[in-house]
């Protein structure tokens, strides 16, 4: 909107030096910064007023936990409040309302994937806070009915997208299959290169239907952990900038040999308020925590980055970037299969982890929780570094 007001105020301050100095919203990077600097600061500065909000509501943390091993740490958490998430994805998504050219599709879509896993987990949450007072009734959603709403953003995301990337002429980047060390065009702006595979619908839906629904629930299980989610999602964050603002030029992308994706400049807008909003976040949430995303903010995270992986034609590259959360995903997943296994091979249940997801395997192998914390995030930026190299190697 504010993109909309300084473009309108320039066509009708031509040649004044006004229109100089408003010119600058023409940069996508100056927009990118300004949309990390808003939604920084509107997380930093309205962060004491949500949580007296959230702690006079009594949406505190139970410091409960079904594991043994880690009850004396879940406790040392009890009555700290959570649903931070509406502030962390509210910020997000008002900067990018304020800063992004909201007549491209692309953004348009992307602030509903945000909006629909928010409002699923600030629910979620709103159950499991609730339940004493409610008499003891639910403690949040099902498992699988969180999962038929995020599969079900999944399949109308990868629907509307693939369908908003057809062109008349043949067909579209968008569609693309970008494998690492591929190029996507000739050097030397010879071209797209001949013989690159395209993603028809059905398999166009599954990738997105993977991508949202996997990384939503990876950042999820990920929170948990003072800063641990935030800080790694602020990260990733910066990476899809990157990524986007290549994408989104033409030049840039025939330059480094990737698809190129229009107006994925305006995406890298989503990005950096993505970004600056997990900064400010931890302003709250670094240890020991003032506040907690809670499911609100962690689907809503997973569930953009996922997005912007498939908006952006770079699933694999963002996958590397997200090396955390595969491995905090894949350690529950193993400990539950494994488990279940051989329990039924031996009658007893063996685990692969000292507890699942495996941040809290590292915690109990004498680590301290700022030490996990902190050194996952080195993991993420090397991840990240690695991530973007790829896109050099073609």
């Amino acid at each position: 909107m504010l993109y909309f007001l300084i473009s309108w105020l320039r066509d009708r301050l031509y040649g004044y030096w006004i229109d100089r100095l408003l010119a600058v919203f023409d940069q996508p990077e100056f927009r990118v910064m300004f949309a990390a600097g808003l939604s920084f600061g509107l997380v930093v500065w309205l962060g004491p007023w949500a949580i007296r909000r959230l702690t006079a509501l009594k949406m505190g943390d139970s410091g409960e936990t079904d594991a043994e091993a880690l009850k004396s740490h879940a406790a040392s958490k009890a009555n700290v409040p959570t649903m931070g998430g509406v502030l962390l994805c509210g910020s997000i998504f008002l900067s990018t309302l304020l800063i992004a050219d909201i007549e491209r599709f692309v953004v348009q879509l992307g602030l509903v994937v945000l909006l629909w896993l928010t409002v699923l987990g600030g629910f979620d949450d709103y159950l499991k806070m609730t339940a004493s007072r409610r008499g003891g009734g639910r403690q949040g959603l099902h498992a699988w009915e969180k999962l038929v709403f995020q599969l079900g953003i999944g399949l109308l995301a990868g629907w509307f997208l693939y369908d908003h990337g057809v062109v008349p002429e043949g067909e579209s980047l968008r569609h693309v299959v970008n494998l690492p060390g591929q190029k996507t065009y000739l050097p030397g702006g010879g071209g797209v290169v001949e013989g690159l595979w395209y993603l028809g619908p059905t398999a166009f839906v599954v990738v997105s239907v993977l991508m949202i629904a996997g990384m939503s629930n990876a950042v999820n299980i990920t929170d948990g952990m003072d800063g641990l989610a935030g800080g790694t999602s602020g990260i990733v964050s910066l990476g899809l900038v990157m990524l986007a603002l290549v994408a989104g030029s033409e030049g840039l992308a025939q330059t480094y040999l990737v698809p190129h994706v229009p107006f994925g400049q305006e995406l890298a807008v989503l990005a950096g308020a993505m970004g600056g909003a997990c900064l400010g976040f931890l302003w709250w949430n670094c240890s020991p925590a003032r506040v907690f995303m809670g499911d609100t903010g962690s689907l809503g995270l997973g569930g953009l980055i996922g997005y912007l992986a498939i908006a952006l034609r770079q699933e694999i590259v963002v996958l590397v970037m997200c090396t955390v959360f595969l491995i905090e995903i894949g350690s529950v997943v193993m400990q539950v299969g494994w488990f279940k296994w051989t329990r039924k091979r031996t009658g007893t249940g063996r685990r692969i982890f000292r507890v699942a997801p495996y941040h809290h395997h590292l915690h109990l192998g004498a680590w301290t929780e700022s030490q996990v914390v902190v050194r996952l995030w080195i993991v993420t930026i090397l991840a990240c570094v690695v991530a973007l190299a790829t896109i050099k190697l073609r």
